[in-house]
């Protein structure tokens, strides 16, 4: 897969290309039925299978304290879209200048001039340009014009219900873990680097790895089993503790990972964690000593949960 940063760098690997815009955001299910659409079209056109995505979105340019937390980093994306097939990828670095064009300016200009499109594939809730124009009546009549097919996939239902970002955000933010890996396709992954903690874990008979500078989307405050990933790419199942600890009057919300079977110094370290579902909820203990007849079940059930999950792919 190729990717471009500028439409300047545009060549004949992307132009003439079957192509569909979007924030692609988490790159779930929904997202995967519209590439696997735009790559079976291109194929059958024998035209290259682009995407044209956003960094920073357009809502971290507009409205940059209220921008929705990404539900997976620009790296994991261009990896997770490069498996899908995709010919070429278009990473455009959005600016106010660039989102004040209208639909119209942007189809024209990027769209026909610059990439020469002879196909659109878009989900149903597609929207660009500053007016907003959706998949309606005014973007067929931009397609028609300008001789571009254009197919509208409908979304995919899990549950009688449509998989979106939003969704799966919002699942995230209950607790909901394994319906936000249902909708995602895959484990839900934290990204990270190991900082110290208060050795609190370790005093207890559970060292933790607290994982710092996490910049997507934490769920709820829990207690969750996952597969850490360690820097030299092996996984273990790790309980990972997403909140405080009220049994000693700690409020801070931190993500800390008991990795089984895992003896070693992690500290300064990029490490991920994949969700596999939520154990419990976070509570108050009466005791220490009941505290760790708690955690060594939570272990056992960590282990359960991780011998009934498939191992995440890279």
């Amino acid at each position: 897969m190729k990717i471009y940063r500028d439409l300047n760098e545009i060549d004949d690997d992307a132009r003439g290309c079957v192509l569909a815009v979007g924030k692609f955001d988490g790159l779930h299910i929904g997202h995967r039925k519209i590439i696997a659409n735009l790559v079976s079209r291109a194929r059958a056109l024998r035209r290259p299978a682009a995407l044209f995505t956003f960094d920073p979105t357009p809502a971290q340019v507009i409205r940059p304290e209220n921008a929705p937390l990404a539900l997976c980093d620009q790296q994991e994306k261009i990896a997770l879209i490069e498996r899908c097939g995709v010919d070429a990828l278009l990473v455009y670095p959005t600016d106010k200048t660039f989102l004040r064009q209208t639909a119209k300016e942007f189809f024209r200009e990027t769209l026909v001039k610059r990439l020469n499109v002879v196909a659109l594939v878009e989900g149903q809730n597609f929207v660009f340009g500053s007016d907003r124009i959706g998949n309606g009546a005014p973007l067929r009549e931009l397609c028609r014009d300008a001789n571009v097919d254009l197919e509208i996939v409908p979304p995919v239902e899990l549950d009688s219900r449509p998989v979106s970002s939003s969704a799966i955000r919002l699942a995230l933010a209950n607790g909901n873990v394994g319906s936000a890996n249902a909708q995602l396709g895959r484990l839900y992954r934290l990204k990270g680097v190991v900082a110290h903690g208060d050795a609190r874990g370790r005093t207890l008979g559970f060292p933790t790895a607290n994982l710092s500078e996490v910049e997507t989307v934490v769920p709820k405050p829990a207690l969750y089993a996952a597969f850490a990933r360690l820097p030299d790419g092996v996984r273990k199942p790790a309980a990972v503790n997403i909140g405080g600890n009220p049994t000693f009057g700690v409020d801070d919300v931190k993500i800390e990972a008991h990795i089984l079977d895992f003896d070693g110094d992690l500290y300064g370290r990029p490490a991920a964690l994949d969700l596999v579902d939520k154990i419990r909820d976070i509570r108050t203990f009466d005791s220490k000593d009941e505290l760790i007849r708690q955690m060594n079940r939570d272990v056992e059930e960590t282990r359960r949960l991780c011998e009934r999950a498939a191992l995440p792919r890279d």
